[in-house]
């Protein structure tokens, strides 16, 4: 394998390329995408000197093993997993040095579900309407990778961060999001928001990278009518006829025909990242704040 390259030797069951997402293009229908815990995308390449938009793996629950064309920093953050280098024990949450030739394996998540891999000057894919990201509701990007694939690796960009202790909070043994109601909260009943507030719902297997989808109580609508498809958000919480809440992340369509009975705000979102399915999920109404004068 030539310099500058990344060979995947194990895919692991679903890993992606993904950076902030792609922005300004709802409008033709093309999601946001983007790493869904920024977070620990946005820690990954600071460890090893990128800037923030810089493409990771994104991993989901098993892991991925890479042989590296050059020597290169790697950092692995998210979901807590093995980290080795050669069948060696390495260091997770922190700048790893891995020589020409050498395989970076991460292993099983040992908690949550998304471990994140960044390199020192990124995956250089060519980027589609300004992302590197996996988009998996439109097929826009790169594809999943699979193994035998080879990545080019671009130029590093700076020093890796070395630090003595880098605070990360774990995976969440439940799940809680908070919740702004409407805008067709008035489509349900009063015992169906009565239940979103005080209900405890689990994460289903069903779930995936376009939307958190649940098992638990049925939320009942007081309006049966066809709703016109609309514009929706990432945090969308959509409710479709079988009354069970699915809430949109970042592959999510950009328009809907189901009630949306509230959002969860973005930036309280990364955790959904690391929801295993059977994890316990609630929901916590709050109002908008309103300034006075």
């Amino acid at each position: 394998m030539s310099d500058g390259k990344l060979e995947v030797v194990r895919a692991g069951a679903l890993t992606t390329l993904q950076d902030l997402g792609r922005f300004g293009h709802a409008h033709l229908g093309v999601p946001r995408s983007g790493a869904l815990d920024q977070p620990a995308h946005a820690l990954a390449n600071r460890l090893v000197g990128n800037t923030a938009d810089t493409a990771t793996l994104e991993t989901t629950l098993t892991g991925v093993a890479v042989r590296a064309g050059r020597s290169m920093t790697v950092a692995v953050t998210g979901a807590p997993a093995a980290v080795r280098i050669d069948g060696r024990p390495a260091a997770f949450g922190s700048p790893v040095y891995v020589p020409t030739g050498a395989v970076l394996e991460v292993g099983t998540a040992a908690c949550g579900l998304r471990s994140y891999v960044a390199v020192g000057g990124g995956i250089d894919v060519p980027p589609v309407l300004g992302s590197r990201s996996t988009d998996l509701l439109s097929g826009l990007g790169p594809a999943p990778l699979r193994d035998g694939d080879v990545l080019p690796l671009g130029a590093a960009q700076g020093q890796p961060c070395y630090a003595d202790t880098v605070f990360w909070p774990g995976p969440p043994r439940e799940l809680v999001l908070p919740v702004l109601p409407g805008p067709r909260d008035d489509w349900f009943t009063h015992a169906a928001l009565r239940t979103l507030a005080a209900a405890r719902f689990t994460i289903s297997t069903q779930s995936n990278r376009i939307a958190l989808r649940t098992e638990g109580p049925v939320l009942e609508r007081a309006v049966h009518g066809e709703l016109p498809s609309e514009g929706m958000v990432i945090g969308a919480i959509q409710v479709p006829p079988d009354g069970r809440p699915v809430v949109f992340l970042a592959d999510s369509p950009t328009t809907g025909g189901y009630p949306v009975i509230g959002v969860v705000p973005e930036r309280r979102l990364a955790v959904a990242a690391q929801a295993v399915p059977g994890l316990p999920l609630r929901f916590v109404p709050v109002r908008r704040r309103v300034r006075a004068g």
